[in-house]
């Protein structure tokens, strides 16, 4: 994933200012697992609002931060492309995720586990077994509208995405929210656990996030679609100019 410039205060953000040093830097990803039994897989868009909220959750853990024992994975995983990959598991798959370190965050329907950053080439075996297709679901009922008072990531509507693809960018989203934040709205969203919701924007409202100041999200395009695309705007209040 590549970042809008817009996308964060220079002097907060994490990633390398300059693409090709972010490039050259080793290259890491943040594993996510969602839940998906047979029998009652999640629905599509609290997978997504339920994965967003897991990278915001990994982010602020106390393991994460400072000299916490994941801190130095994070700061591995911003200093290159912030890439993150959404595999999905049901039964002893899920239960041999859940045995490893990281961190399970639930929606109404949705399981998602987020785990520490691992180089690309050193996924732990137990995950790096877990498939990454078979992310298709549905929503079985009508999801209401974005409340305009909760940050909502709005997803390209002129984009296909599979709900794998769409929840790592939802992620994506609601990191970049979160780092273009001040102290104090950061700390009040986390103290409210993370309320967001993810909804695609409407065709005639596109253009206008797009070129706003809020934070994007620009796809390097290694799967589905293609390089620079724009796949989600994050819309959180405390950044509406």
């Amino acid at each position: 994933m590549s970042t809008d410039p817009t996308s964060a205060p220079a002097d907060d953000s994490p990633f390398r200012p300059d693409p090709a040093a972010r490039d050259q830097a080793p290259q890491f990803v943040l594993p996510l697992v969602v839940r998906i039994e047979r029998a009652a897989p999640p629905a599509r868009t609290d997978a997504l609002e339920t994965a967003a909220r897991a990278v915001l959750t990994m982010l602020t853990d106390e393991r994460s931060t400072g000299e916490g024992e994941w801190a130095q994975a994070i700061r591995d995983w911003q200093d290159g492309r912030i890439r993150k990959v959404v595999r999905r598991a049901r039964g002893a798959e899920w239960r041999r995720a859940e045995a490893l370190p990281g961190i399970t965050v639930t929606g109404k329907s949705a399981e998602v586990r987020v785990f520490p950053p691992v180089p690309l080439d050193g996924w732990p075996k137990d995950l790096a077994r877990l498939q990454v297709s078979g992310t298709d679901l549905d929503d079985p009922d009508p999801v209401p509208p974005a409340d305009p008072g909760v940050p909502t990531l709005w997803l390209n509507p002129d984009l296909t995405m599979s709900a794998g693809k769409a929840m790592a960018q939802a992620g994506h989203g609601a990191q970049l929210a979160w780092l273009a934040l001040s102290p104090e709205a950061r700390e009040t969203w986390q103290a409210t656990d993370f309320p967001l919701t993810v909804r695609p924007a409407a065709p005639s409202h596109w253009p206008t996030l797009t070129t706003s100041t809020l934070p994007k999200v620009r796809d390097a395009g290694f799967t589905e679609i293609a390089p620079g695309s724009c796949t989600v705007v994050a819309d959180h209040p405390a950044l509406r100019s």
